[in-house]
Formats: C-alpha cells, structure tokens, sequence
C-alpha cells in the first residue's frame, strides 16, 4: 500500500540523516512522494488516496498532506480533477521515469573558500513558517498602488533610465534615504554619500573589497549574523569573534590582533537582541580610532522598536567618518525588492561609486523611481506605523504565551524591546539543535542560538521569530514550543 511505503520511508527519514535536514513534515513528506514518482512507483495516472485517508493512514494532520499534495501539483507532479480526486500526472513526452542520480560533491572541485561557504546551509531555514526568525509580513503590501508607480515609471522611462547607473543610484532615492537617515537615526550625512545597493550582503561586500585586503583580521560578533560571516568570509578577510554579552559587542578583554574591519549591529544584536549602550559604543568607536579601522553598522531592524523611540545610529556619534552605515527595505516592504543603501565615508564617495558600478553595474532605476516616489507620497511611513502596530500586537501575544517557561531556572527572553524576533536564552547544557529540529518536524520553525555561535560554545537557546506569525498560530505554536522546551530542560526529565 502507499500509506505503508509513505510511513516506512518517513520513518527512514527520521533517523539521523532526516533530523539533520531540519526540514518540516510536509515538506519531507512532498520529497517522499516526490522519489516514488520519479522512480516509477507511482506510475502515470495513478490515483492517490484522498487527503483525509491519507493522513489517516500515516497519522499525521491532514494540513500536513495538504500543503505537500500542493507543492508537488505545483512543481507538476500531480493534477486533481474536480469531483474525481488527485492523480499522478503524465510525465512530458520522451522523457522516462528513470531513478536521476544524485550528483556528488566534488569538493576537489572548489577552493577552500569554497568548501567553508558550500558547507553550510541556512535558506531551509528561511521558510515563511510562524516563528521564522527574520522574515517580515509582506502580505498587507499595497501591491495595487506598487503596480501603478511602476507602470508609470516604465511608461515615462528616459534611455538613460534604462542604462546601468554610475551616480550611486537614484537622485531622489538617495535624498529620500538621506532625509529618513537625519530625522529618524540621527546619522549625519548628505544625499551624495548614499549608494544604492541590491541589499545588506552586497553592501558588505563592497566595503570589505575597498576597505580591507585578502587576509587582513576583521572583528565580528560572536554569535553573529550569518549572511554577514558568508560575505566577509567570501571575501577572503580573517574573523575574529568577539564574544557578545547582555550589552552586545565587547572590546576584547585579551590582546587581539589588529582589525582592519569591525562588524557590530550596535541597536539589536543579532542573534541575541542585546542593545549596546551609549559607553560601549564610544568605546568602539575608540578601538575603531585607535587601530584606524572601519567600522561596519548593520542596522537592520532599528524601525521596529516599541516600547520607546528607536535608539540613535552608532553612525551619529562617528566623528571621523569611520562608520559605514549599512540599511535595506527588506523588512518595510519585502524581501523581493532587493534594494538595499550603504552610506560611504565622506572622503571615499567617488571610489565607492566607481568601484559599485565597476563591479556590480547596478541599474533597475524605474524601480528605485517608483520606490522615491513611494516614500516621497509618504506611503513607506504610513507602511511603518502600520506594521508597527501589528507587529507590537503579535509580540505582546507571544510573549504572553511564553511566560510560564520563564520561570524555568535558567530560562530568560531577550530582544523583546525591538525587532520582529525573541531570543529564548536557555541553559548551556540544552540540546537547542535537537529542539529545533523536533519542532520542524511538526510545522514549527525556529532557529537555534548556537547554530550563531562561531567559536563560543556556552550559549543555548532559540530564536523565535514573529514577523511572519499569524495571530491565530501563535498561542498554539508558543504552546507547543514551550511544551519541548519543557521536556528538554534538566527538570522536566
């Protein structure tokens, strides 16, 4: 019977190998049945079991079979017939059922760099699940309103809007960016020392090929912010965590060898949510002076603070110009945008300009058009108010749910005051890994702390994000959460 192969395979994929993948029920379910197809166990036109039956059969939720029967009708391995059922779809002409064959890794193949950047995947992690720490809900987007200023953008489009851009971007982006980074974050600057960038990665990337040689010592938190060690690393520069504690970043206790970069998210340290105070950041700004070093400020989230006003950019207390400010829209409209900003030192203005165009041959100037014209309409602020308000509602519900595991020993919540995730600190003797991986495993994902962690080997913990959380889910998720979490902590076995 299928049923008996589905379970049997689920139960393979339980072991070690398939706990490791961290990848949800339904999700691993879609792969399974994926395999049978393909092999030709489940020839063309077959007809599978209803729904209901089905998750019967395996003892699982019928969402669960639900959400796998429609990623693999969309991927064309099934149809379903109104009235009839689901049923095996024809496989395109002249190409067979034969089992494909895994392509191996050749790490042979790929330099050093190479094999530490393919050894580790992070976007399985990224699903838009209920507590995915980082996504934002994009869902309320006023995708009508975005349709029309582009359109109206594409239809007035000049040739030279439709060429690469060697200015640093769009005029009136960049004084729009300029005039919300004055008011709002207190940097000080002026519209020229704006770039605009395809996100935070590319901007990483630009600095740390103009400011840093291959092989020079960058310093980094330590847990850090994973797409920032990827890009930093891919440039060839050396980490050095610096351990982070309750009030972010540390100056180093022990000599430490001279950076050439420090990489700091000084108003919400992430993944730990510590917010740096105002004597650590003089102080780094101090270390910074000292050894003649970047500093690179990743302010990711600092929009979504709510119980007081949002915290002042490091960048306003730089002096010297040795602040690199980097921000992105990601997270105020959606991910898919790709349009990030980077404020260059005053003196190196023209360089970055050369080199991002040089390098990146940036473009998609109606895009950025229509963008200035979203702000200017003051759109992006009411955007902002908005997702303020849903966002404080959902995380005043989460942490409601979460309060009877915070009378745990060694149990706390940090990070709540700003951002769109919680850090459930937990004792250092907790398996976080194996409790994320069991909530995966019914639909939940979070994300845990030591996975962060570049040499440190004390934090524990889990990062549970909400930005993405539907308020229904919530009291159900944090329940169930809290329910493993119970069951993994040393009184509750």
């Amino acid at each position: 019977m299928l049923a008996d192969h589905l379970a049997a395979e689920l139960a393979r994929d339980d072991g070690p190998a398939g706990r490791k993948s961290g990848l949800p029920l339904h999700r691993r379910l879609a792969e399974t049945l994926r395999r049978a197809i393909a092999d030709g166990r489940l020839a063309a036109g077959a007809r599978l079991p209803s729904s209901r039956e089905l998750a019967q059969d395996l003892g699982v939720s019928r969402n669960t079979v639900v959400a796998a029967l429609e990623q693999l009708a969309a991927e064309g391995y099934v149809r379903g017939r109104v009235g009839s059922g689901t049923f095996v779809a024809e496989p395109p002409a002249g190409l067979s059922a034969a089992k494909p064959r895994a392509p191996a890794i050749r790490w042979a193949g790929l330099s050093q760099r190479g094999q530490r950047l393919a050894r580790t995947r992070n976007a399985q992690h990224l699903e838009l699940q209920p507590f995915t720490p980082g996504p934002a809900d994009f869902s309320a987007f006023p995708l009508a309103l975005w349709q029309r200023l582009q359109n109206k953008h594409w239809r007035g489009a000049r040739p030279e809007m439709l060429d690469y851009t060697t200015s640093g971007g769009y005029g009136p982006l960049r004084r729009a960016v300029a005039d919300h980074l004055r008011i709002a974050r207190g940097v000080r600057l002026e519209p020229e020392q704006v770039i605009i960038t395809s996100g935070t990665q590319q901007s990483l990337e630009l600095c740390a090929r103009l400011l840093a040689d291959e092989g020079d010592t960058v310093w980094i938190e330590d847990p850090a912010y994973w797409g920032a060690v990827k890009a930093l690393d891919a440039c060839g520069l050396r980490l050095h965590p610096l351990p982070v504690d309750a009030h972010g970043w540390a100056p180093p206790a022990q000599p430490a060898p001279a950076p050439r970069l420090i990489y700091v998210t000084p108003s919400h340290q992430y993944p730990t949510g510590a917010v740096m105070p105002l004597a650590r950041r003089r102080a780094l700004l101090a270390e910074a002076a000292r050894h003649r070093a970047w500093v690179l400020e990743d302010d990711y989230d600092s929009e979504f603070r709510f119980d007081a006003p949002p915290i002042a950019a490091l960048a306003g207390l730089d002096l010297d110009g040795r602040v690199c400010y980097l921000g992105t829209f990601s997270k105020l409209l959606y991910p898919g945008l790709k349009l990030g900003y980077l404020v260059a030192p005053r003196a190196l203005v023209d360089d970055f300009r050369q080199a991002h165009y040089d390098l990146n041959r940036p473009g998609q100037l109606p895009l950025q058009a229509a963008l200035a014209e979203f702000i200017e309409l003051g759109h992006l602020a009411s955007a902002l108010r908005r997702a303020r308000q849903v966002y404080a509602a959902r995380r005043a519900q989460l942490l409601q749910a979460l309060q009877p595991l915070l009378a745990q020993p060694g149990v706390a919540l940090n990070g709540a005051a700003q951002g769109l995730h919680l850090c459930l600190q937990l004792p250092s003797c907790v398996d976080d890994a194996a409790i994320a991986e069991r909530l995966a495993t019914e639909g939940i994902t979070v994300r845990p702390l030591s996975a962060y962690c570049l040499t440190r080997g004390d934090l524990r913990g889990l990062l549970i994000g909400y930005g993405y959380a539907q308020p229904a889910l919530i009291e159900p998720c944090a329940r169930r959460l809290a329910e493993v979490v119970q069951q993994a902590l040393p009184s509750g076995r």
